[in-house]
């Protein structure tokens, strides 16, 4: 416990600074896992596209395997199809003893490590989606699903697991829906995002967060859609965590109930905005900046979904994404559904030039509880590279511009750390020499990966990088220039 008491104020929550930890570390997993990586179905495709080419019916048929339960409740979409042929007329609390049968193989420990060894600093699981199931053994009884949690203490053993690898530890809790207290079908996006229950769940769900705050001390208070209470409420929510944990951080995801988020949930006004969206859809070719989170009174940082930034952000941000198109473990996707190592290392750096974190999600079996080997292997390889070139990342800022170009058209993000500036140059490089347009910056250069000797000479506006050894396709090299001038 430090000092410092938080007040339930605006005012007093602003002073809280985004921690240092937090700042430094850049990377972390996310992990979705729970009754619905049993069946671990949903179709293929992406949100995105799903939203423009069905939104009257998209948030039935999008690749979220995550959504399985509301998916089911309509018989003519591919994941009611598929539970008719694989589990008949089973409900979907059938799930629970299945997915507490997978958890005899499963190992926390190993997790932690696969996680550490792939660079990671921190590790958010989901604790509560949108199902309601919780994996913790919670006091905080659901007065419309019985026992609709684990008893064994998934949350506190993966904790431990990874602070034990000295990993910080964050928990998700699906604040803005839960479908064990409103069980209406969702459709639309509109339907989605507006059907935060009422009723007995803002109390329920108020109690749950500051079991799990008083519990397991999260580093990590990740909300998701929107708050159910009011301002009031969540601000002692958040002076409580703060004051439990001092070097704590919450995201943007808190939209507090209010007088019209409730108008807004009424049918005929979610109609309305779903004809908007529709028109919106049209105009706007990247639907994920189109649907960003609404500013809210307070947030340490925010959490934009499979988006980039064109420029450095000055708020502290975390970009978050699968390495497929669902979050959870989706049986559908194959090798080639996944993005590659590729493109997620320059997600990651592009959004680290710019102020940013990446969150990469995970979604192991439900049945055996372990993470595909597509998965990871992106994460081993994004560990070989930060073995080799971390320094570019870890404990870095950004530098007073976040981009510039080769001669040739490889994208080139820079970070900096005390007198030392990084260039990860976003591709695969061969030969000894690149041109980098209308940028220079004089000091001692050499390869991060192996300390051999880079030579800087300027060209006019542009800076010439000559390298004592042959490039050979290296994938994303970085260059640091020290003692820059």
């Amino acid at each position: 416990m430090n000092n410092t008491t938080y007040q339930p104020t605006k005012e007093s929550l602003n002073t809280h600074p985004v921690p240092e930890w937090f700042e430094d570390a850049k990377f972390g997993v996310f992990i979705h896992w729970g009754l619905y990586s049993i069946p671990g179905f949903a179709p293929l495709g992406s949100l995105a596209e799903t939203l423009k080419v069905d939104y009257d019916r998209a948030m039935l048929n999008y690749p979220y395997a995550e959504g399985y339960w509301n998916a089911i409740k309509d018989p003519n979409t591919p994941s009611a199809q598929y539970h008719k042929e694989k589990y008949g007329s089973m409900p979907y609390q059938g799930f629970q003893q299945m997915f507490i049968d997978g958890l005899k193989k499963w190992d926390p420990s190993a997790w932690a490590k696969i996680f550490s060894d792939a660079g990671a600093k921190y590790v958010v699981i989901v604790s509560k989606h949108h199902d309601g199931y919780c994996l913790w053994p919670t006091e905080v009884k659901n007065p419309h699903e019985q026992d609709w949690f684990s008893k064994r203490d998934i949350i506190g053993e993966l904790a431990e697991a990874v602070r034990k690898e000295g990993m910080r530890f964050g928990i998700y809790y699906s604040g803005g829906i839960d479908w064990t207290f409103r069980r209406r079908i969702s459709r639309t996006f509109m339907d989605y995002s507006f059907s935060t229950p009422g009723g007995d769940y803002p109390a329920y769900a108020d109690a749950q967060v500051r079991e799990l705050i008083e519990r397991y001390h999260p580093d990590i208070l990740w909300n998701d859609i929107c708050w159910p209470t009011n301002q009031d409420m969540l601000f002692r929510l958040f002076a409580y965590y703060y004051d439990v944990v001092p070097d704590g951080v919450v995201n943007d995801r808190w939209k507090h109930a209010s007088s019209s988020s409730k108008f807004m949930s009424l049918k005929p006004v979610r109609a309305a905005l779903d004809i908007m969206i529709k028109q919106m859809l049209k105009k706007n070719p990247d639907i994920h900046s189109a649907l960003v989170q609404p500013p809210i009174p307070h947030s340490d940082f925010a959490t934009p979904e499979y988006t980039k930034y064109s420029d450095i952000q000055a708020k502290k941000w975390e970009m978050t994404r699968g390495i497929g198109n669902s979050f959870g473990y989706n049986r559908n996707e194959r090798d080639e559904n996944y993005a590659s190592f590729e493109t997620l290392l320059l997600d990651f750096l592009d959004a680290v030039s710019k102020n940013g974190n990446l969150l990469l999600n995970v979604g192991p079996r439900g049945e055996d509880a372990q993470i595909p080997v597509e998965q990871l292997s992106r994460l081993s390889k994004f560990g070989y590279w930060l073995k080799q070139n971390g320094d570019a990342v870890y404990g870095t800022r950004p530098w007073i511009r976040s981009a510039a170009v080769t001669e040739t058209g490889e994208a080139i993000r820079f970070t900096t750390k005390d007198n030392h500036l990084y260039l990860m140059i976003l591709g695969k490089l061969s030969g000894s020499k690149i041109k980098v347009k209308e940028v220079f910056i004089d000091g001692e250069a050499c390869l991060l990966a192996d300390g051999s000797p880079v030579m800087i000479e300027r060209n006019g506006d542009d800076m010439v990088l000559t390298f004592t050894r042959q490039l050979d396709h290296l994938f994303a090299p970085v260059v640091l220039i020290q003692s820059m001038r």
